[in-house]
């Protein structure tokens, strides 16, 4: 029996028994509306003003009331977002729901039901396919983290540990898969970046940074993983950084840069990779610039594969106004993705929700005194002069913690700054500015929460931030490019 649009009416039912549970546990991110898209269950459209609602909840029931008008393979395209997004727990519960299964109930019993059920909810879907319990007990192998003796153990959830970017000064009894799961899209998305529109464009262009250019600009990767075992022997191998690399790569060439990526360098090879970086002599061509870190780290530095560190702030001025004239003027943005510190365990809140997912200064007078009014002659050769600028400006740095906090790192789908930096730049460079993305990274990581329990990683926090001298609005006008 068919019910609205085609959908099955036992799915239907499934759904509406099913949907208290949905909205409370469900996550609802861009990967998992992409799937459904792939699928041609929802348009462009419908999958904006679902990813557009404030709140978990609201997404999940937005979406929850398009799914029966969407056809008979609704439901099925449903239960395969679920799984590959790893929840596989929500798919069980719908597929082996009895209200789903109408030979159990006599035709009146399931209409009668029916009319009760729609008083109070929409309907709901899953696939029907995958009937295996998310949490039996499956044998893996230990041989999958580096370092382990291969063994065989059982494991109650496929949920992996998260695993921070500081020092570990030994290796911890794992007793269950290294992996992690947190509150929101903890997937790298790979939908494409929204282009810009020309009235967007030429609404802002005047008071943004020129981005004109093609390519935008010149980014440089480096990414350690693998560290060396004899000279830094408590620097854990980075699982998962490679996710990280990969990430930044796509998404900075879909923006027009032209990306260099480096794996595993010491400190001096960083050092000297960064020196020629700055030297290229297309930065005096191109409109940006971007370089992004990813390694272990302290305050204000990051560890080579040597275990040497090297300082950040010799990085910011190996591309400031002295030392990188091509780049005078231009912006030059930063992504650190390190610690700084010790894991945050975070604290409770004390009231609201249980959950979710500057002034001016004063200028200094310098060189007026004696400046007669009559003194012409000095103020016609002070016309002459050329404009200066501050020795550092126009940077703009994300950084994944806070000073003196973990960043944190899933180790099979990667940091949970850089996944949040390419989800946002992917759906919001379109129209939003990097200071104000990178506020939304802040909000989106501030809601994340890591998923281990009996380890010291369960409910683990992180929250990342950023400095700017930008002098101005920085939009990356993705794919817009202007005709003169």
């Amino acid at each position: 029996m068919l019910g609205e649009c085609g959908m099955l009416e036992r799915d239907r039912r499934g759904l509406r028994k099913c949907s208290v549970t949905l909205c409370k546990e469900m996550v609802v991110d861009e990967l998992f509306i992409q799937s459904l898209q792939t699928d041609d269950i929802l348009t462009d459209s419908m999958a904006e003003s679902i990813l557009v609602e404030p709140t978990s909840h609201k997404r999940s029931w937005r979406l929850l009331s398009l799914l029966p008008k969407r056809g008979p393979r609704a439901f099925s395209s449903f239960c395969s977002a679920l799984r590959d997004t790893e929840q596989q727990h929500l798919c069980a519960l719908l597929t082996e729901s009895p209200e789903r299964d109408g030979e159990r109930q006599c035709p009146q019993t399931a209409k009668a039901k029916d009319r009760a059920e729609e008083v109070i909810s929409t309907a709901y879907p899953i696939q029907a396919s995958d009937r295996n319990a998310p949490f039996t007990k499956t044998p893996v192998k230990d041989s999958e983290e580096e370092g382990d003796e291969e063994k065989e153990r059982y494991v109650d959830s496929p949920l992996p540990l998260p695993t921070q970017e500081g020092i570990v000064p030994a290796k911890r009894a794992r007793t269950q898969e290294s992996m992690e799961m947190c509150l929101d899209a903890d997937s790298p998305i790979t939908s494409s970046v929204l282009p810009c529109t020309p009235d967007f464009y030429l609404k802002h262009c005047q008071q943004s940074y020129s981005m004109v250019s093609s390519p935008r600009g010149l980014a440089l990767v480096i990414s350690n993983v693998s560290f060396d075992p004899c000279a830094a022997p408590d620097l854990d191998s980075r699982k998962g950084g490679e996710v990280d690399e990969e990430v930044l790569r796509k998404v900075f060439t879909e923006l027009d840069y032209i990306v260099t990526v480096r794996r595993d360098l010491t400190a001096p090879g960083m050092r000297e990779c960064i020196e020629q970086f700055g030297r290229r002599q297309q930065h005096q061509t191109v409109s940006s610039c971007v370089v992004c870190l990813l390694s272990h780290g302290v305050e204000g530095a990051i560890y080579g594969t040597d275990g040497q560190l090297l300082e950040l702030d010799w990085v910011f001025e190996a591309f400031d106004n002295a030392h990188c004239p091509l780049l005078q003027n231009k912006p030059k943005m930063f992504f650190i993705q390190a610690c700084r510190g010790e894991m945050d365990c975070g604290v409770e809140q004390s009231d609201g929700p249980e959950r979710t997912q500057s002034p001016g200064c004063e200028q200094r007078d310098a060189g007026r005194e004696g400046e007669g009014d009559g003194d012409t002659r000095q103020t016609e050769e002070r016309g002459r002069l050329r404009v200066k600028l501050p020795q550092r400006s126009d940077m703009i740095c994300g950084f994944a913690s806070l000073k003196g906090t973990a960043a944190m790192r899933n180790t099979k789908r990667g940091s949970w700054f850089i996944q949040e930096v390419n989800s946002a730049l992917r759906f919001r460079a379109r129209d939003t500015h990097l200071s104000d993305i990178l506020v939304q990274v802040n909000g989106r990581i501030k809601d994340r929460e890591g998923y281990a329990p009996g380890t010291p990683h369960h409910r683990c926090k992180e929250m990342s931030e950023f400095t700017s001298s930008l002098c101005k609005d920085l939009y990356l006008f993705p794919k817009y490019h202007p005709q003169y």
